[in-house]
């Protein structure tokens, strides 16, 4: 059964259900039926139809977390098109790059809201019964600035699997239908990734975008039973005030990625709803696998991101191909027959890979005695100070518990001494009184070997992160003069 007819049937069966609710930004919210998804990506489909998107075409979605977002992608799907959500919140010369490389037949931005509106007048058409040979394609502009679209290598075929609750690995019940909170803008493959749910049955919250304090609300209002974050956004919802008093208790677990957590949120999480119910997970939107444990197996592995789940296995290769041992620190290659993998588009340079399926992203890290994984950082973002290798991840690790620190990016600059030297960019949690330069070296030479310890400390009002909260520290490596 194709996403098409999954809709179709949804909307067939339980019209009147809602599909997902859709939370704007002042916190009031819209229903989204099964039929009325239905109808209106059918009449959008028609109109993409009629500008010429047939299948195979790419269309580029520049839309924020709503209705006409999700929308889209359905009628995308529905002339056999791919959909390709696009990041709106890059300068516009990397937006047009990003174009450049996805080469869309149709691009709807902001401007095109109205227009897509206005399609809910038109008379269904008769649509062709095609599939999309990709489900998506996703956009990723790396640290090292190429644009990447990396598209899905399976057809937009319905498939159960894909949301399975990931704590039924550890024999969790999950009830059904999940309630799922979407935090994240879905350009991100995780965001993107609920629409499997959405046709699994289950009920989505989308937040138009991330708001710690409402997203509490929410959850609470609600009563969502998971969600997925990144830990930049655990850390915010953690830090709302009163937080310890908040009904979290509809939870039945939550999902972290996107990098380790700091030991010391895991422990506060753990507190606010018990260890058994975070589980935290590594993978990338090229689906070479994934690992993954759980809070109180955690405890027992502290920095770890677990052990090969869904078949995937696990090697640390060195840079000529050789595995390396239980604590030595290598590049993660990955290998999983149950995951679809991708191709990209553009100059984007292929993925190093084994002779016997073995693949790699550029994520450096090691495996401990019992399997369990440990990442490091990316192979981009090591800085290489005074012939030493130091892990950004590893120094705001250390420095993000400071009581004085509510956010933190480690680069490497150049320096006549050092080669490259550790500076951290620092957003005070109280802007009016940060800590002192001295104040955070010393508390990081209490937790960093000599070598790691930042030489330089800049403060800013905020560090700039994506609206899916991450960073890119090329480009801040580069506004500082390389």
């Amino acid at each position: 059964m194709s996403q098409v007819q999954r809709i179709a049937q949804l909307a067939n069966e339980r019209p009147d259900e809602p599909a997902y609710l859709q939370v704007r930004v002042d916190g009031t919210e819209e229903v989204v039926t099964y039929s009325r998804l239905d109808s209106r990506s059918g009449r959008l489909a028609g109109e993409l139809a009629e500008r010429g998107v047939g299948h195979g075409d790419r269309v580029g979605l520049g839309l924020r977390n709503s209705p006409q977002f999700v929308i889209s992608v359905f009628a995308t799907w529905k002339v056999g098109a791919v959909p390709v959500p696009v990041r709106w919140d890059v300068p516009e010369w990397e937006l047009e790059r990003l174009r450049d490389v996805i080469d869309p037949r149709v691009y709807l931005g902001p401007d095109d809201l109205a227009w897509i509106d206005a399609t809910a007048g038109r008379e269904p058409p008769e649509l062709p019964d095609v599939v999309s040979p990709h489900l998506q394609g996703i956009c990723s502009s790396g640290s090292t600035g190429t644009p990447k679209i990396i598209l899905s290598s399976l057809p937009a075929l319905f498939n159960p699997t894909f949301s399975t609750p990931m704590a039924e690995a550890w024999r969790m019940r999950v009830p059904r239908p999940q309630t799922i909170l979407v935090l994240a803008p879905m350009y991100h493959v995780n965001a993107f990734a609920t629409l499997n749910n959405l046709l699994a049955g289950d009920r989505l919250v989308v937040m138009e975008k991330f708001d710690a304090a409402l997203a509490l609300e929410l959850i609470e209002r609600h009563r969502v039973t998971t969600f997925t974050a990144t830990p930049t956004m655990l850390q915010r919802m953690a830090d709302v005030p009163g937080v310890d008093g908040r009904d979290l208790s509809s939870l039945v677990f939550i999902q972290q990625g996107a990098a380790p957590m700091p030991p010391s949120l895991v422990h506060r999480w753990a507190k606010l709803i018990g260890p058994e119910r975070i589980i935290m997970a590594y993978g990338m939107t090229e689906a070479l696998g994934v690992t993954a444990l759980r809070g109180d197996e955690w405890m027992d592995h502290q920095g770890s991101v677990g052990r090969g789940l869904r078949g995937t296995e696990v090697r640390i290769l060195d840079p000529d191909g050789r595995e390396l041992p239980p604590g030595e620190i290598g590049e993660i290659f990955l290998r999983c027959p149950s995951y679809g993998g991708s191709t990209y588009l553009g100059e984007a340079p292929r993925l190093p890979e084994t002779p016997d399926g073995f693949a790699a992203v550029g994520d450096m890290g090691h495996v401990d005695a019992d399997g369990y994984l440990y990442l490091a950082d990316r192979r981009v973002d090591m800085i290489i100070t005074g012939g030493a290798n130091v892990f950004p991840a590893e120094v705001e690790a250390a420095l993000i518990d400071h009581p004085k620190i509510a956010d933190i990016v480690v680069i490497g600059l150049r320096d006549p001494e050092w080669g490259r030297r550790v500076h951290a960019v620092i957003e005070p949690a109280d802007p009016a009184a940060p800590p002192a330069v001295q104040e955070v070296i010393a508390y990081a030479k209490t937790r960093l070997a000599p070598y790691k310890v930042p030489k330089t400390i800049e403060f800013v009002d905020a560090v700039p992160r994506s609206a899916a909260t991450k960073v890119n520290r090329g480009r801040l490596v580069e506004a500082r003069g390389g």
